[in-house]
């Protein structure tokens, strides 16, 4: 009898144990202009699921560097689509596991309130000690700065007063800080639900550069990994996709 209370007591024990005990660990390489956003849905997606998200941010292209070196990421969420395909060709990549998961927006944005009016302006005038934006060579968005200044005419005017940041988060330093007086910015690291938080901005018509398609895959050190399958998968529902939009992105 007793043998039977205990194996029932040990039954009911197993029964009740929190489901977070069986929880995994994700660990999810991010590019720095999705930092906000991210933080956002992980948190969501912990609070559903159970499931531990370890998030870094930084550099896609010092990602990429990492993981072809055996950094033990599993998912990775890039700044544009050439770096993930570089991983898809070189088998690091678990099959079909590729997508967009964003398409981002830049702007031009001072820490000053009333700096800048909406518009290129300021810009055109030169009435400014530097202008901050990422590194062409290694981040989509000083790319997409690049061919806005082209657009409007301005890349000899303005060489003189640029200021290059390794990556969009280096960039909204420079400027958030003073060291430059405006920047081009990813617009989700000025604006939280649907608002811009503070300063001063221009958001920068879409026609005036290329779009900004950041696509995200599963490692192929994860591809049997179904916590890290499942934060994907969450990453493109609706309550995600949400978050993404009050932060200024576009989805597909």
């Amino acid at each position: 009898m007793r043998q039977c209370l205990a194996l029932s007591s040990l039954v009911c024990s197993v029964l009740l144990v929190s489901p977070s005990v069986y929880a995994e660990a994700v660990y999810a390489a991010v590019a720095s202009n999705f930092t906000d956003a991210m933080k956002d849905i992980a948190q969501q997606y912990e609070a559903e699921s159970g499931n531990k998200v370890v998030l870094t941010f930084g550099s896609s292209g010092k990602f990429v560097a990492q993981i072809q070196h055996g950094a033990p990421f599993q998912v990775f969420l890039s700044a544009d689509q050439n770096k993930p395909d570089a991983l898809e060709k070189a088998g690091l990549v678990a099959a079909n596991s590729r997508f967009t998961y964003a398409i981002g927006a830049l702007a031009l944005w001072s820490a000053k309130p009333n700096f800048i009016d909406n518009n290129d302006v300021h810009l055109k005038s030169g009435d400014f000690n530097k202008v901050a934006l990422a590194n062409p060579k290694l981040a989509p968005y000083g790319v997409a700065a690049m061919e806005v200044l082209a657009d409007l005419g301005l890349t000899e005017a303005t060489k003189e007063k640029w200021v290059m940041g390794e990556n969009i988060s280096q960039t909204y330093q420079f400027v958030s800080t003073g060291n430059a007086d405006l920047g081009f910015v990813a617009l989700s690291q000025i604006m939280s639900q649907g608002q811009i938080k503070s300063g001063s901005s221009w958001i920068i018509p879409t026609d005036q550069y290329s779009p900004i398609r950041q696509d995200a895959v599963l490692l192929k050190s994860a591809e049997h990994n179904v916590a890290a399958q499942g934060l994907l998968d969450y990453l493109r529902s609706d309550k995600a996709r949400s978050i993404i939009h009050s932060y200024g992105y576009q989805t597909e």
